[in-house]
């Protein structure tokens, strides 16, 4: 008999799965609204700026698949790639802070060297 996935990471496997299945009003249900989010592009604070940031990244997202997943009360941590209308393969992890079932703090590490490399390919690459 398996185990029980943590509630955080429970949170986070529900989040993960609304803003890679394009439904962004569901994925932010799961953001607290005094979100901090530690960005590859800088901090960001409250569940706007934060949605500026992360929505228009789901909306280029055509599949995503997590690589791995553990949590415990609070915490969880994500690994995963995903495939983008710019490039095939863009891996990412993330680790979610959680608290009363939303998702307070988020630690994103996304490489971008594919999208860099992709911006510099001549057109029709």
């Amino acid at each position: 008999m398996s185990e029980a996935p943590s509630p955080a990471l429970e949170t986070a496997l529900a989040y993960h799965r609304a803003w890679t299945g394009h439904d962004f009003d569901l994925a932010m249900t799961y953001v607290a609204d005094d979100i901090v989010c530690e960005a590859p592009s800088g901090r960001l604070e409250g569940a706007e700026a934060f949605r500026g940031f992360m929505e228009p990244f789901s909306q280029i997202l055509t599949g995503s698949h997590v690589i791995s997943a553990f949590g415990d009360d609070t915490t969880a941590l994500l690994m995963y790639d995903t495939k983008t209308l710019p490039v095939k393969s863009a891996p990412g992890a993330e680790c979610l802070t959680v608290r009363d079932g939303t998702i307070r703090h988020l630690h994103i590490i996304f490489n971008q060297a594919p999208f860099i490399a992709a911006q510099g390919a001549p057109s029709g690459s």
